[in-house]
Parts: C-alpha cells; structure tokens; sequence
C-alpha cells in the first residue's frame, strides 16, 4: 500500500531558515510544503485553509510566538503533529510538555529532519493532542466558526459567560462561542479578568463602575450590575461577589 503524501506548513520569521527547510524538504520522499508563514498568526490562518499533516514551528517569532500557535493548533478538529524548531535549546523541555513529535536545533540537519518526519507520519492519523500539562497565558482565544480560525485578542473580550456547553466570548463588536471551560480560564487570566457571577467573568478594564437596579421592573428588590465599556448590556453581581463592588 503506497503511504500518502504528507502536507506540510513551514513557520519561521527569517525568511533564510525557511529557505533552508524547504531545500531540506526537496529532498524527503512524500512530503508536499503547501505554504509557509512568518508568524503564529498566519499559522493558524494557513491551518484554516489547508488541511496539514505537520507544522514545522519555530518558536521565537514576532506577533504570535510558536508555543502559542501550537496551543491554538492543537484544538483542531484534526490538528497537525507538531515539530518545533529553533536555534535555542533551553525551549526543549516545554516543547516536550506540549506533546511535540520532536525539537529540531537550527541549523537542522537532513537526517535529524527525515528523522522527525517519519515520527510524525507513523502518528498519522492519530494526532497528538497538548495542553495535558503546560499551557502559558495565551494573547488569544481560538475559535473554529464554520471551518476557519478566528483569532480573538484577550485585550479585546469585554466578558466571558457559561451557557450551557459553550463560553460566549463578548468584543465590542461582536459574540463568538467558544467551548472550554470558564474555570480554566479564570485560572489562566485571573490578573485580566474577575467573576462577578458564578458563570461570569468580566475584564477589569471594561468596567466602567457599578450601579444598583431593580431586579424587574416595578420590583423594589435591588441588585448591583456591572457597567461595561462599548456594550450596552449590563452584569449582574452575585450576592457573594458583592465585596468587588465596595472595593471599586
């Protein structure tokens, strides 16, 4: 049985050490580069295009770095395997967190590459799923809406809300629906954002203050709610979150 050919994304922002893979790559049997990018963030713009089998990620690169890139990566449906390169050694250990199928140094070395590829292709089509252990604060969320990525910056969610299954990630401009869990996340952006309800987190810098309503109209029973920066609707704050209100 012929084995297929494996589709492949090289990412680097020096345009040298992309050349160099690519001069590398003519030489492997059944590897296709179907594109290249210069950041994480064009990354996962190529991984929303393309259906890729691996990424060849490096890790320092401007914008979107390669560990977060690969966080966003491996919550595809069918995410890529991943092969971190870089001319730093000291990154290995949390490449290897991440589940990597292998860490190449710079400068990489042909048989080091057919090495690494042929790890990746006995995992097709099973992929390797990350974040089981190490998972460093992201400048985005990802969210998959109707096959591409979208990439929402942290500085940019107003709140974050628990419904049912999915966390309605609110900007200024719009809702997306994203399905993790609002406790992980608490965790992970605490200095960023506060709970004001038990299914919500608010960001700091878009409160503006908070003011005391009635729970329903007519109602004398009062309650506080949070006043937010660019969107009209307002956030209750539970009884046990009260505090935050007099420490404002």
């Amino acid at each position: 049985m012929n084995e297929p050919i494996l589709k492949l994304l090289i990412a680097d922002d020096e345009a040298p050490a992309r050349n160099r893979l690519r001069d590398l790559l003519t030489d492997i049997a059944l590897v296709e580069v179907v594109a290249e990018a210069k950041n994480g963030k064009e990354a996962l713009e190529y991984a929303g295009t393309y259906q890729l089998d691996i990424v060849l990620l490096d890790i320092r690169m401007p914008l979107m770095d390669g560990i977060e890139a690969a966080q966003h990566l491996q919550k595809l449906a069918a995410p890529p395997a991943i092969i971190f390169t870089t001319a730093f050694d000291r990154y290995a250990m949390q490449a290897f967190d991440m589940n990597a199928v292998d860490y190449l140094l710079k400068p990489i070395r042909l048989e080091r590459l057919k090495s690494a590829l042929s790890k990746a292709r006995a995992l097709q089509p099973k992929q390797v799923h990350a974040l089981n252990k190490l998972q460093p604060q992201r400048t985005h969320l990802s969210i998959t809406e109707r096959s591409r990525i979208l990439l929402i910056p942290i500085n940019e969610i107003i709140y974050l809300r628990a419904e049912l299954k999915y966390i309605t990630v609110r900007t200024a401009e719009r809702e997306y629906l994203l399905e993790e869990s609002l406790t992980h996340l608490e965790q992970e952006f605490n200095s960023i954002f506060i709970r004001l309800h038990r299914n919500c987190l608010v960001a700091n810098a878009h409160i503006l203050g908070f003011e005391k309503r009635p729970i329903m109209t007519g109602s004398d029973e009062k309650q506080w709610v949070a006043l937010l920066r660019n969107v009209p609707e307002t956030i209750s704050v539970s009884r046990r979150q009260q505090h935050l209100v007099r420490t404002a």
